[in-house]
């Protein structure tokens, strides 16, 4: 594994190729963007290497890729930059920079972490008889672990991770060149992001496998993000359904918390199971090994999460019931901590490169 050191170095050698060249302007905002600066510093390297979003066509494009003895291979250069980006920014400094060198491994050791913990609770609330045993009606999930732990450990697992995430993003930020953040640059981040303009690669869509181009990439990563936001929606639901209307879960079928939910598992597992299937025929070319096993570590415990829960909604009046919810508790917890500490932190330094990319475009 390079150093951060050696990882920027290397996306400057290639970029000031591309300066020089100019061929792969227009194909994303990166290759503009490169030439502004008079001189590529650390936090340029750092913006550009997060404003990339490996649509790799500008590897098939390139007349100085390899073979060639210029050995130009942006994506790659960009993926061992950003992944170390990731590492020297992310909070806390003595955790995050070892499960970001470690992400497969670190994701594991996490989940089992807290899985262990959710039977923990379970088994000193309800006992080896109540974990194993069916239970049904209103309140069932609270019979194994209550309400009051349940939410405890959500709200301080996520609220651990947002502090963590917003450090890091900060400690970014400055790094790379802070500007002032109005509405207008907001706006037009969140847009750009929303539509991953720069996974268009030009306008035929990524190079996954070769010089072949096609959008799946990108509208599996839409699809996930509507099945996240559905799920978010699904919980916000049955929380005005615990506090304002004085129901308990699990819910019926056809209530608005259980249809959004299952509707965002299906929508999750379609997109990973899209985006596993391109990875697998992916040319490893253009792909950084670090950032590779980042991007699997993700997708392993998104489909955890999605699939845990769906097989929670069809086995709830079970014996098998109290260690799906273990499973499906556990996983989420493990993806709240990880957070910032994982591949999913690639969400906000993509936006943050994104509005200083909206702000020098301004006239």
């Amino acid at each position: 594994m390079c150093s951060a050191d050696e990882a920027r170095a290397e996306a400057r050698r290639v970029l000031e190729v591309c300066n020089v060249c100019g061929y792969c302007n227009g194909l994303c905002d990166l290759f503009e963007a490169a030439r502004r600066p008079p001189q590529l510093a650390a936090g340029d390297i750092d913006h550009l290497a997060n404003l990339c979003h490996a649509c790799r066509s500008c590897l098939y494009a390139c007349q100085y890729a390899p073979p060639h003895a210029f050995g130009v291979n942006v994506p790659r250069a960009l993926a061992a930059a950003r992944w170390q980006s990731y590492r020297a920014h992310a909070w806390p400094p003595g955790l995050a920079p070892w499960l970001l060198a470690h992400p497969l491994l670190g994701m594991w050791i996490m989940l089992a972490l807290c899985i262990l913990l959710v039977l923990g609770l379970m088994l000193a609330h309800a006992g080896p008889g109540g974990l194993f045993s069916a239970h049904e009606g209103a309140g069932s999930f609270y019979a194994l672990l209550p309400w009051g732990q349940m939410t405890l450990l959500a709200s301080l697992a996520l609220g651990a991770a947002l502090l963590a995430l917003a450090l890091g993003l900060g400690r970014f930020w400055r790094a790379s060149g802070a500007i002032p953040l109005t509405r207008r640059i907001l706006w037009q981040a969140l847009r750009d992001a929303l539509g991953l303009r720069n996974l268009r690669g030009g306008g035929p869509g990524c190079a996954d496998h070769g010089p072949a181009h096609s959008h799946w990439r990108r509208r599996w990563h839409q699809l996930l993000l509507l099945g996240l936001a559905l799920c978010l929606a699904a919980t916000l639901a049955a929380t005005v359904y615990h506090h304002a209307l004085g129901q308990l879960a699990p819910y019926a079928f056809t209530s608005a918390p259980v249809l959004l939910g299952t509707a965002g598992g299906l929508c999750m597992t379609l997109a990973l199971g899209g985006l596993l299937a391109l990875r697998c025929r992916a040319d490893a070319e253009p792909l950084n090994p670090l950032a590779r096993r980042g991007d699997l570590a993700l997708l392993i415990l998104l489909a955890l999460v999605a699939l845990s829960g769906l097989a929670l909604l069809a086995a709830r009046a079970t014996a098998a019931m109290g260690l799906l919810l273990a499973l499906h508790l556990g996983s989420v917890l493990a993806f709240f901590l990880l957070l910032p500490l994982g591949k999913f932190v690639h969400a906000g330094f993509r936006l943050l490169a994104l509005a200083r990319e909206a702000s020098e475009r301004q006239p």
